[in-house]
């Protein structure tokens, strides 16, 4: 029996796929996050590899998407449109919508609570259209289906995704459900060149990423210090990275100017998909919980990764080989910006070298 003739099984109110020529699916939110709505295309390309697929992300965050083989078409909204005159923001909207409608979606995916997914909805007119549930009249006359609920601190983000793929109908029992991220040639050969440059051989060094754009994420500067050192001193080849962003790029000169080893610093120097690359060719990770570190998961990078305040079942590492590190704090996850709002979160602050090192010598020693 096919895919298509099972999935009906599942759900009373199935959404008759066959039926489907083409499905948009839309994420609004940060880096991270678009790149864990992956296996949201892949399940379905997998279960019905006749529809065509489109994307509807943030600009900026679409090479976490762009070259997924089971996608069509991306579709972005630059967040820039806001700062431009209201006559040149009333002409990208309108151009987004033209492009959109020509389209002609059967089936609309909506995997947020952003207000502009309702809107698209009702202009758009799909037959079909699935998103989170919630308790608002404008919205649940808006959707055919709903999932939820949106979030869930016990469960994995990349789950609670795919909750809209089995609102479908569809049965994910033996679904590949790992995240894809393509670098590219361009990126690729970029990274290639680096390595070379810098006498770098594949496989063969360790990449940390220490920052996230939320510093109360990040763990002491002295403390990464003393981690890199330790490692130099194991013999390991330290490469650096950290995003084109004042404070990080001020965050990474700090630890490697008190670690005091050599290191190939590319702070500032990468872009997303080169980013990827770079982690690819890695034998191992370490970071916080960032865009990073799922950069890694895509790229099946084992990790080392630190958490705080931020849940990791929630958003740990995503099938791949990894180890978490955190405190034994009973507030945590707090969610927070801080302890009490202070910026500094000492769950993090807390941990010490030694079990991170630890973890790191493990994964290494394995391979």
């Amino acid at each position: 029996m096919s895919t298509l003739a099972t999935y009906t099984l599942t759900t009373p109110d199935a959404i008759p796929l066959e039926q489907v020529r083409r499905a948009l699916i839309i994420k609004l939110r940060h880096h991270g996050d678009v790149l864990l709505t992956t296996p949201v295309f892949s399940v379905l390309k997998e279960h019905a590899p006749h529809i065509e697929i489109d994307g509807l992300v943030y600009a900026d965050t679409a090479p976490m998407l762009s070259l997924h083989p089971a996608l069509s078409q991306l579709h972005t909204i630059d967040r820039n449109w806001k700062k431009l005159g209201l006559l040149a923001r009333l002409k990208a909207e309108w151009a987004l919508k033209r492009a959109l409608k020509s389209r002609a979606y059967d089936l609309v995916i909506h995997l947020t609570e952003h207000p502009r997914g309702a809107r698209l909805v009702r202009q758009l007119q799909p037959r079909w259209s699935v998103a989170p549930s919630k308790r608002n009249a404008y919205w649940k006359n808006t959707f055919t289906h709903f999932y939820g609920p949106h979030t869930n601190p016990k469960r994995h983000t990349v789950e609670t995704h795919l909750d809209a793929a089995r609102r479908l109908g569809l049965n994910l029992d033996r679904s590949d459900r790992r995240l894809t991220l393509v670098p590219g040639r361009d990126a690729t050969h970029n990274i290639s060149q680096l390595l070379k440059k810098h006498a770098l051989e594949a496989g063969n060094y360790v990449h940390i990423h220490p920052t996230s754009r939320w510093l109360f994420k990040c763990w002491r500067i002295d403390s990464n210090a003393a981690l890199l050192k330790q490692l130099y001193t194991r013999g390991e080849t330290l490469v650096l990275t950290a995003a084109p962003d004042a404070e990080e790029l001020k965050m990474v000169q700090a630890i490697a100017q008190q670690a005091d080893v050599p290191i190939v610093n590319l702070a500032g120097q990468l872009s997303l998909k080169e980013l990827a690359a770079l982690t690819q060719q890695a034998k191992l990770f370490i970071g916080v919980d960032s865009a990073p570190m799922h950069i890694a998961a895509a790229m099946g990078t084992p990790s080392v990764v630190l958490f705080g305040p931020s849940g990791d079942l929630e958003w740990g590492p995503w099938h791949v080989p990894h180890t978490i590190i955190t405190s034994q704090h009973t507030c945590r996850p707090c969610g927070r910006d801080g302890c009490g709002g202070s910026k500094i979160s000492e769950c993090l602050t807390s941990l010490p070298v030694t079990r991170v090192l630890d973890a790191c010598v493990q994964h290494l020693e394995a391979q």
